[in-house]
Parts: C-alpha cells; sequence; structure tokens
C-alpha cells in the first residue's frame, strides 16, 4: 500500500496539479467570469472570450522544469518562456505589429461623417480625456516613475492599441497589467460608464433629442483620412504609424475602388489579429505576475481613469449647452473617450432606455471617433515630454 501511494505521489508530483496555488484559483474564477459576461451579457465577447479562456490556461500550471519534457509544456503556458504559442503572439504586441494592423482594420470599419459633419464635437473627445491625466498624477503619488504613470495614464484614453504602442515606449515592463487593465475595461463599459452618466445628468437632459446631421460629401470623406495622416505626421510623429495606419484603413473604405483591401483589412485580418491580441493578453494574467500590488494599483488606477473620462467628458456637453442655442444630449460627451463603437453604443443604449425614439448612436460616433485622436495627441504629448526626459 505504502508503495502504491508513493508511487501515486510521484505521479502527481509530474503534473502541475501540486503547483496550484489559491492564486490560480483566483485568476481562473476571473478568467470565468469574462466568459460568462461575454455570453450572458454581451459585453463585447470579440474581447472578453480569448482573454478570459487565456487567462484560465496561462493558470493551470505546467509540471516542473525538472520533469523531462515540462519545460516544454510551460512554455506553451506561460508568456515568458520562449516557444510557446503564446509567446509568439505576445510578440506581435511588444514588437509593436499588432497595434498598427488592428488601427488599419478600425479605419477600414469607420465612417467618420459623424465627425466631418458637425465637428463642434470634437470638442467633446478632448473633453473627455481628464482620466488620463488623474491617473497619471496619481500614478506619480503612488511612487510611480513619470514614464510608468504616463503608460498607466494612457489607459484613460480607452484605446488598446495605442495604450499598447506608449507603454511600450514609456514602461515596456508594465505592458502585461496596462493592456489587460485598458481592454478589460473597454469590454466592461456597459457596466462602468452607465451609472455616472446617469449621476451626472438629469432625465430631462437624457431624453433630449438631436437634430439629424447634413450629408457629408464623398469628396470630404476621401480628403479626409489624407488630411489627417500629414497633420499627424507633421506635428505628433511618436502617435503616426498608429494614426498613419487608421487612415489608410479608412481611404480604402471610402475611395471605393479597392474593395477587396477594405473587406480584407476590416475583416479576415482583423479577426485574426483579435484572436491573436485577446491570446496575448490574457496570457499575461498567469497570478503569480498578476496578483501583485503593482499590478492591483495598476488596475486600480485605470478604473479611475475610466470613471475620470466618462463623468468629464458629460461635463464638458453640459458646459457647451450653456453657450449653444440647439441644445446636445450630455449623454453622448461619455463617448468621446477613444473606445469605438463601445463608447458610443452605451451612450445610445442609456439614451434610448429614456426614450425609445430617441436614436442617439450617429451623433455619439462623431465625439467617440474625436476621442481616438484625442488619445493619440495625449500619447504623442507624453511620448514627446517624457520619452526625451
Amino acid at each position: 500500500m505504502d508503495q502504491i501511494l508513493v508511487f501515486l505521489q510521484a505521479l502527481l508530483d509530474q503534473t502541475g496539479a501540486v503547483h496550484f496555488s489559491f492564486g490560480n484559483l483566483v485568476m481562473v474564477i476571473i478568467g470565468c467570469t469574462m466568459i460568462y459576461l461575454a455570453i450572458t451579457k454581451h459585453y463585447e465577447p470579440l474581447l472578453l472570450i480569448g482573454i478570459g479562456f487565456s487567462c484560465i490556461v496561462a493558470n493551470v500550471p505546467g509540471p516542473p522544469d525538472d520533469v523531462p519534457g515540462g519545460q516544454a509544456i510551460s512554455a506553451l503556458l506561460y508568456v515568458v518562456k520562449e516557444g510557446g504559442l503564446f509567446h509568439y503572439a505576445y510578440q506581435g504586441v511588444a514588437l509593436l505589429i499588432i497595434p498598427p494592423l488592428i488601427f488599419l482594420g478600425v479605419g477600414a470599419m469607420t465612417d467618420f461623417g459623424p465627425m466631418i459633419a458637425n465637428p463642434k464635437l470634437v470638442i467633446l473627445g478632448a473633453g473627455a480625456h481628464l482620466g488620463i491625466f488623474v491617473a497619471l498624477i496619481l500614478a506619480k503619488l503612488l511612487g510611480f516613475s513619470l514614464a510608468e504613470a504616463g503608460a498607466i495614464g494612457i489607459i484613460g484614453g480607452a484605446d488598446g492599441p495605442m495604450a499598447i504602442f506608449v507603454t511600450v515606449k514609456l514602461a515596456p515592463h508594465l505592458l502585461g497589467p496596462v493592456s489587460v487593465a485598458a481592454y478589460s475595461y473597454m469590454a466592461l463599459m456597459p457596466m462602468i460608464q452607465p451609472p455616472v452618466m446617469r449621476l451626472l445628468t438629469t432625465q430631462a437632459e437624457r431624453q433630449i433629442s438631436m437634430e439629424q446631421s447634413r450629408k457629408v460629401s464623398k469628396l470630404e470623406k476621401i480628403a479626409f483620412p489624407i488630411v489627417i495622416a500629414i497633420i499627424v505626421n507633421l506635428f505628433f510623429p511618436p502617435v503616426a504609424p498608429l494614426i498613419t495606419m487608421l487612415m489608410l484603413g479608412n481611404l480604402f473604405k471610402e475611395t471605393g475602388v479597392v474593395d477587396r483591401l477594405a473587406k480584407t483589412a476590416a475583416g479576415g485580418l482583423m479577426n485574426v489579429i483579435i484572436m491573436i491580441l485577446t491570446v496575448a493578453i490574457g496570457s499575461t494574467m498567469a497570478a503569480e505576475k498578476f496578483l501583485t500590488l503593482q499590478t492591483l494599483e495598476i488596475v486600480g488606477l485605470g478604473l479611475i481613469a475610466f470613471l475620470f473620462g466618462t463623468g468629464s467628458g458629460v461635463v464638458t456637453a453640459k458646459i457647451m449647452n450653456l453657450f449653444m442655442k440647439t441644445k446636445i444630449n450630455p449623454l453622448i460627451g461619455s463617448a468621446g473617450i477613444a473606445s469605438v463603437p463601445i463608447a458610443a453604443r452605451v451612450s445610445h443604449i442609456v439614451a434610448y432606455q429614456e426614450n425609445p425614439k430617441n436614436l442617439l448612436i450617429y451623433h455619439a460616433m462623431g465625439p467617440n471617433l474625436a476621442g481616438v485622436f484625442g488619445t493619440a495627441i495625449s500619447g504623442g504629448i507624453m511620448l514627446a515630454l517624457i520619452g526625451i526626459g
């Protein structure tokens, strides 16, 4: 009997079961919760299912390294080890290959007409970025370096590729927690934003209907990406790779003569990139790396950044209404953060719940798209100032 027990123990020691910790259990539950929210609540399933599943797998320990074959199995699970699938997925993020490709796909899917039709709503794209600087200041007060604080602050822009890009440049060692916070909160915006939006608005404000915007000409839509690409490359070269690809994708879409390229960028290529990205992000959520004080501080600061960004966008819209004859619905101010089209969709849903005849999605897309440029400008300033220092 004793020999059987010894044999079973030796057999167990060659598996990862003996190394499964309470922290692993916590992270597995978090991963399962993400998948649950994606399936039952439809909270950005394209992001949460991949991130949640990869989080679960990254917290299932492999055999000890001293066991034959153990290292090869662990390499599949942990991004820090070379040779595994997750490692190469993560390299696409760390080497800044994936973020520009995401922007290419987003550009090919995006209609900038709402922003072109109502340029004054661009102000909301700036107003909704207070969270970036609140998080930056708080991070500095908590003892992070200025470069680290800048990387943490950019989470508040709600632009995943831009957060990755800036973090790799300023504080690459924080890429894991920053990307997890940015994409997780983007996916959970239908939970995060509505309470803030309702708190800062009256029922009468939430029921404001907005007039239909003017029709934007094809010439305007074609000229827009060309003009923006020139401006960004002239004045904001640190973030030019991302915005340039965004504009190229949009030019593919608007010219109407390269449908194959536009459909590939917005369809097949984008789907592949999303799968690689979510695997890369989720694979950084191993308990020993994620359940640390520093990571929890970053995640907490990211939430604060999202809350302040949402609130400042709504307040900016309310201030604008003091000087405008035709009032705008302040709910679209929260869409000024750069998560396209998630933030615009949340603005529309909250308004629709108050007034089923109030269709705000088109109007909300204006500040939502402006938020992309607001985050790019914020990131460019950080890279120019902090990067040099």
